[in-house]
């Protein structure tokens, strides 16, 4: 039997930012994280996009944001309908990556955007990550169209809707709850 965990997500400061840089400079963020500066105070207040740490017991091990997907003319998911949110994220402590944290957080960070009302939730990470595709696979994505290049590189389009043959999903929202 699991213990449960609770995660807090806690939006982005621009007091975050050597946090951030030290998460980004590790290796195992950088294969697959290509950002040289994490932010700057007006990317932090950009309104189309929310960024959080999130924190387990306290101790910050995390990054991920959520974004519109209509807040760019030529956004690879910009087609989607509306209400449709974008996610990125990573695990910067690399003790926590490995022991189920992944999967936990964003199923966490998805139910709260389904039932703040996003129709679908999209990500994209690079073909090449199937770490990543895994943890997205558990939690109910599906690939939606072959990888392809972008503004931000290559990426495999994956798409989550809200339903109940997500199983990673109702376990993880039934083990871990989000506790902004």
């Amino acid at each position: 039997m699991r213990t449960a965990r609770t995660y807090k997500f806690r939006q982005v400061t621009i007091d975050d930012l050597d946090l951030l840089k030290e998460w980004q400079a590790r290796s195992h963020v950088r294969e697959w994280w290509d950002a040289d500066e994490p932010y700057d105070q007006e990317e932090i207040s950009d309104p189309r996009v929310s960024r959080w740490i999130i924190s387990m017991d306290e101790r910050p091990f995390a990054f991920m944001q959520d974004y519109t997907v209509h807040g760019w003319e030529d956004h690879h998911f910009a087609k989607l309908p509306k209400g449709a949110r974008g996610i990125d994220q990573y695990i910067g402590d690399p003790e926590m990556i490995g022991v189920g944290h992944g999967s936990a957080f964003i199923g966490a960070r998805m139910q709260a955007l389904f039932d703040e009302g996003a129709s679908v939730i999209a990500t994209d990470p690079h073909p090449d990550n199937k770490r990543a595709i895994s943890v997205y696979a558990k939690l109910g994505f599906e690939p939606s169209g072959p990888p392809k290049e972008t503004q931000w590189g290559l990426i495999l389009p994956m798409l989550a809707r809200q339903c109940s043959d997500a199983p990673m999903v109702a376990n993880t929202l039934a083990e871990w709850k989000d506790t902004r």
